[in-house]
């Protein structure tokens, strides 16, 4: 009998750290900070942009951003999303379908929002957007312990705050955050990034321009050809919290056309070809209502709507989910690692993953 537990034992082990079988080999993270729903899945909201308050020239926003459907609209507004993610992917989080994808920690902002998607542990005493490094575990780093992944990882991010999430002090893992500077290594391509960066923006704020922030990334993939790579983007909520919704707008198609690049070059460079899967969400939603959209927080209504789009080799192409659900934040640390074959443990409690092929 006592080989027989010994036995169940090891198979218990053994199926607990196994990787698993799948045809992704690389994991590409982009997220779009601050980004409602609503514009996600109904495009502009007319209300907004039709506000001078918010809109500083109506008809030229109009005449860009919006059109007689939200189907239409949205399609103006996001043209990979609308074109490519719906016909090969996966959306989630239209609330006209009661399809919800949530937060779940107690604050609806930033710092706590990043924490969760990337460690699964909506922890209570991560509680503000101080530049203080994140105690718990995250995935990148957690995968950077397999020979398969180790120097093969590499963050990008607009938001300076996000080093201390991924508490690069600790790990040690390429991430290049705010306004840092890229190693050269003796690379060109890098030093000229590195010099237009500290010549172009005479005030260096908090946040990164996102199109540098992209820079950033794509030269350094290129060069590098890391498995794992996390984009931030930032301009979009600085936009909102500003009052600024024709920016807001413009700010998310930019970013919509450079996740296109991305995908593009995913699909026609051989590394990363049919073996990569792209996940693409947000931190935290923002309020509801006209005059509480441009902030968000535990009081604010709408703070925690999210939202949630993947696409790749394990992923099966039902375009936008039409059905009752319910998804979590905290999910998408484990889904990372599961989609690589792993199954994502911590020295705190973590959320089960997502299975895109039959969580419907």
């Amino acid at each position: 009998m006592k080989y027989i537990l010994a036995l169940l034992s090891f198979f218990s082990f053994f199926t607990a750290n196994a990787q698993l079988l799948t045809k992704t080999k690389n994991i590409f993270i982009v997220t779009i900070d601050g980004i409602r729903w609503q514009e996600i899945f109904k495009g502009a909201d007319p209300a907004i942009i039709n506000s001078k308050r918010y809109t500083s020239d109506v008809e030229l926003s109009k005449l860009m951003y919006l059109d007689s459907t939200a189907g239409l609209s949205r399609k103006k507004l996001l043209p990979f999303f609308w074109n490519v993610l719906e016909h090969n992917g996966q959306l989630y989080g239209n609330r006209a379908y009661k399809n919800k994808v949530n937060v779940s920690n107690a604050y609806k902002f930033s710092y706590p929002g990043y924490n969760e998607m990337l460690t699964g542990y909506p922890d209570i005493y991560v509680s503000s957007n101080q530049k203080i490094n994140d105690l718990n575990t995250n995935v990148l780093e957690y995968l950077n312990a397999f020979d398969e992944f180790k120097n093969k990882i590499a963050a990008f991010t607009s938001w300076n705050v996000l080093k201390y999430i991924l508490n690069k002090d600790r790990n040690g893992l390429p991430i290049y955050s705010g306004y840092d500077s890229i190693d050269e290594n003796n690379n060109l391509d890098l030093h000229i990034f590195n010099a237009a960066q500290e010549n172009l923006v005479a005030e260096k704020k908090d946040t990164r321009l996102d199109a540098l922030t992209f820079i950033a990334a794509t030269e350094y993939i290129k060069i590098n050809k890391p498995k794992v790579v996390f984009i931030g983007f930032g301009e979009c909520d600085e936009d909102a919290h500003r009052g600024e919704y024709d920016q807001y707008l413009q700010h998310l198609n930019e970013d919509d056309k450079m996740i296109q690049q991305l995908w593009y070059f995913i699909q026609s460079t051989s590394e990363y070809k049919d073996k990569t899967t792209l996940i693409i969400t947000t931190d935290h939603g923002r309020g509801r209502k006209f005059t509480k959209w441009l902030d968000h927080d535990a009081l604010i209504k709408g703070s925690g709507d999210a939202w949630l789009a993947v696409i790749g080799p394990d992923t099966q192409p039902l375009g936008e989910i039409q059905m009752p659900q319910q998804l979590y934040q905290k999910q998408i640390a484990s889904t990372i690692a599961g989609f690589l074959g792993f199954h994502f443990t911590a020295n705190h409690p973590v959320a089960k993953s997502i299975d895109f092929k039959t969580v419907h």
